[in-house]
């Protein structure tokens, strides 16, 4: 295991991202289309914030108790704005931090992904799940 190796070699680069002004409609779709959990949140070139699956599954937790769930996601949904739901306060990483700092911050911050900016735009998305995979390959 190279101990200077950079994010940039094991990141997601070709990031799906939501712009603030997307409904959680938008979100869930997207989430379930590319099999994923955590979707940066843009205006514009800068990132804003982070939605993740289970940012959705919190607020609608209603929908267990009717039987047509779909609409009851759909009024749910309507009741928030990504902005309300997504997290504001992100730690971010740049390409050439290393893959051990940036598992020092996974592991002390507790976040399941990282997004990876340089020079104030969005380049990628490190996830615990490319940790886990680059780990593996080591073996």
């Amino acid at each position: 295991m190279k101990k200077r190796t950079p994010v940039s070699t094991i990141m997601t680069a070709n990031v799906i991202t939501l712009n603030h002004t997307d409904n959680l409609d938008v979100a869930e779709r997207l989430f379930k289309a590319n099999n994923i959990r955590h979707i940066p949140v843009v205006s514009g070139d800068a990132i804003i914030g982070m939605l993740s699956y289970t940012d959705l599954l919190r607020i609608s937790f209603a929908d267990a108790t009717f039987e047509e769930e779909e609409n009851v996601e759909t009024i749910v949904y309507n009741m928030f704005t990504i902005e309300q739901v997504m997290a504001k306060n992100l730690v971010s990483v740049r390409s050439q931090t290393t893959i051990k700092e940036a598992a020092e911050i996974l592991a002390q911050k507790e976040f399941h992904a990282l997004p990876v900016v340089d020079d104030g735009k969005l380049v990628g998305i490190l996830t615990t799940t490319d940790l886990i995979n680059y780990l593996l390959d080591q073996f």
